[in-house]
């Protein structure tokens, strides 16, 4: 047991590291309204950014959350941020697109839009002074084996044109410049990126939706959803709202009331560790130009630097099934210490986890559902897309058939006849997908030897 801990700061918390600056509310109400023009049933970063939008188009607007408020993906995850990156590519590192015509233009609609999405937040963050230590310092992302360079070279070209990413390649050389480690085979810039301090991020959007006239209340699940002639009656613990329109914004925490769309989205779980203050020769070197990072691995890492610069953030997929904290943040740490065995002596201050929502497509989306409005799906890049989706929706709302079309506003989500809204198969494909990452490791560094 001494062993086991040795990992562990004396101050060690299971709580997400970003709490210390912001934690979820809790904000019950007093009293519910009787109704309300549009209820949105979730508060994460797409019903706040919905919210925002409809309130400041004057839109009487009422958020609900079954729990505190932003206390899900929105307050919990690392943190970056890019313009469209990884739009439909799934873990094995193919795109959702097959390229012929048709589907070209979709991607290039796509990845236009993921670019205004970024421009939006910038513009959300400056426009209410969104105190968020937002970085625009670029992303790496790591090679694991040398065949993913030429999967990237492939589209650095449309990332640059559709996206003013800045893409460009990384030698194995330029990328240990850029990271301090001699695991990645080269890799991609992408100077269109950063980080934030995600629960500081929602507590802007949060403060400026609630400035516009949004009433947002946590610790109020909602039960039920009716149609009743042209309206809604939502049903919760603390009484009945009548809404004119409906919106569902639980992408990874996904209730009984989004009905069949249960089946088109597949929370995963992810986890984060926080370390310790790192000493002042390792803070200056480990990622000197204070870049995100991700790596192009099945069951994928990521990490960056805190705000202040003293703290490595490390995340990834410790495990496929519900886990303790502490054997989570055991599992990264050993994952951190391979890309950075300089860090042996340093603990482990933090270690928490929370949900991504997949979708079968590696596609986010917004539509329609029995008369309602969803946004889910954003498959791990949710900064951005679930605040644009977010927007998007409320624009449908203002504006009908006038609104601008979305490129994922899509007629149905795709789903698996085998799925039925438990992912029973996680376990398996995620070992599947860890062992495939081992093998391609192990080829790899083979054929380095030769």
């Amino acid at each position: 047991m001494e062993l086991r801990n040795a990992i562990f700061a004396s101050d060690f918390s299971e709580t997400p590291y970003w709490w210390r600056d912001f934690s979820p509310p809790e904000d019950v109400p007093d009293v519910l309204p009787g109704e309300t023009e549009v209820l949105v049933v979730g508060s994460g970063y797409a019903g706040v950014s919905c919210a925002l939008t409809l309130a400041k188009h004057g839109i009487d607007v009422l958020v609900l959350d079954a729990q505190r408020l932003g206390s899900g993906a929105s307050t919990r995850s690392g943190g970056e941020i890019t313009g469209g990156v990884n739009v439909g590519k799934n873990p094995t590192g193919k795109s959702s697109f097959e390229m012929d015509e048709a589907r070209a233009r979709r991607r290039e609609a796509m990845l236009r839009e993921c670019a205004e999405g970024m421009r939006y937040v910038e513009q959300l963050i400056d426009e209410h002074g969104v105190a968020c230590e937002y970085k625009r310092t670029g992303r790496v992302t790591g090679f694991w084996v040398p065949s993913h360079r030429d999967k990237w070279a492939d589209s650095i070209d449309d990332l640059n044109r559709f996206t003013d990413a800045g893409a460009k390649l990384l030698t194995r050389s330029e990328i240990s410049a850029e990271v301090a480690t001699d695991s990645y085979y080269g890799g991609v810039l992408i100077e269109r990126a950063g980080h934030l301090q995600p629960a500081l991020y929602y507590r802007g959007v949060l403060g400026a939706a609630r400035a516009q006239g949004a009433k947002v209340f946590g610790m109020t699940a909602v039960q039920s959803v009716e149609r009743c002639g042209a309206a809604f009656v939502v049903k919760t613990a603390r009484g009945n709202v009548r809404a004119k329109h409906v919106v569902l914004a639980t992408n990874g925490y996904p209730s009984s009331i989004i009905g069949d769309l249960r089946r088109r989205v597949v929370p995963v779980t992810s986890h984060i560790i926080a370390t310790e203050p790192l000493p002042e020769a390792l803070r200056n070197t480990l990622i000197p130009r204070d870049r995100a990072v991700v790596e192009t691995r099945r069951v994928t890492c990521y990490y960056r630097m805190s705000p202040d610069g003293t703290r490595l953030v490390y995340g990834g997929r410790a495990r496929f099934v519900h886990t303790d904290a502490r054997t989570t943040a055991q599992l990264l740490h050993r994952q951190m210490l391979r890309r950075f065995p300089q860090l042996a002596d340093i603990k482990v201050s933090h270690s928490w986890e929370g949900n991504v929502a997949m979708t079968f497509d590696f596609l986010p989306h917004i539509g329609e559902y029995e008369g309602m409005h969803y946004a889910m799906g954003c498959n791990g890049s949710g900064v951005v897309m679930m605040t644009h989706l977010g927007h998007l929706i409320a624009q449908k709302i203002i504006h009908g058939r006038d609104a601008p079309q979305s490129a994922y506003d899509t007629a149905q989500m795709p789903t698996h006849p085998l799925y039925y809204g438990k992912p029973w198969f996680m376990s398996a494909l995620g070992s599947w997908y860890q062992f495939r990452d081992a093998l391609d490791r192990q080829q790899a560094e083979k054929m380095e030897e030769v």
